[in-house]
């Protein structure tokens, strides 16, 4: 039999992972992202949600409504998923105030890249990065592209809070908490007015897997203003969309 190009791994009887790749790799998020659009537009009855990541798409099914079999012959018949490489992509540009309360550890990972605060935030803030995938928290989004002249290694005193909506830096990802204090052992660099997640929103999730995000560095004034407007209930936030 040849190889149909994923391996499917059972997760209980009511989910199914279905493995595209072993590497972060974009192409591999992207077909992700194609398969999980694909099976979401089938429309079938008993397909219950689908969570794409970085290189598998998890899928959840009511045995009673569809089958495993069913599932697996609607995965096939959707293999390999339409290339959406054409479409126009989404870019959000997110303002993030840099340093001091909202980056407590920018300085020492300067100094560990060699680097001055100025110039790791002109690398951080100078490129697209890819949403990957958005887990461990509703609406943080785990993001691709990071120059590697401020890869950092996570602390090893982990914090058990960090603030609301803090952008930071674990290895080779950077990341864009949500509005939430939560445990972290990455490297804090900022933190952005911007909402990635709220429940009274139509859409709760402002970022999805594909999506791109650029950082607009903004100061403390404008940081601020931005929060008041987004406790408001604004975005804050800027979509663009680009050619893909």
């Amino acid at each position: 039999m040849s190889d149909p190009g994923y391996r499917l791994l059972d997760c209980g009887d009511r989910a199914m992972t279905v493995e595209l790749g072993k590497t972060v790799d974009p192409t591999v998020n992207a077909q992700v992202i194609a398969l999980d659009a694909a099976l979401r537009g089938a429309g079938r009855s008993g397909l219950l949600e689908t969570v794409p990541t970085y290189r598998s798409l998890l899928v959840l099914y009511d045995p009673d409504l569809l089958t495993r079999a069913d599932l697996v012959a609607l995965i096939s018949a959707h293999w390999p998923p339409p290339d959406g490489s054409a479409q126009a992509l989404r870019r959000w540009r997110v303002p993030v105030h840099y340093g001091g309360e909202h980056g407590a550890d920018l300085a020492d990972l300067a100094v560990g890249a060699g680097l001055s605060p100025e110039e790791v935030i002109a690398l951080h803030s100078g490129r697209d990065y890819r949403v990957y995938m958005i887990g461990f928290a509703p609406g943080f989004a785990y993001l691709g592209g990071l120059d590697p002249r401020i890869h950092a290694s996570r602390r090893t005193d982990p914090r058990p809070k960090t603030p609301a909506g803090s952008v930071s830096i674990g290895g080779n990802q950077t990341g864009v908490s949500p509005p939430l204090e939560l445990p972290s052992g990455w490297q804090l660099i900022g933190r952005t007015p911007a909402r990635s997640y709220d429940p009274a929103r139509a859409e709760p999730f402002l970022f999805t897997a594909g999506d791109l995000i650029r950082f607009d560095p903004i100061g403390r004034a404008e940081f601020d203003a931005l929060s008041e407007a987004a406790r408001a209930g604004e975005t804050v936030a800027t979509l663009e969309r680009i050619d893909g």
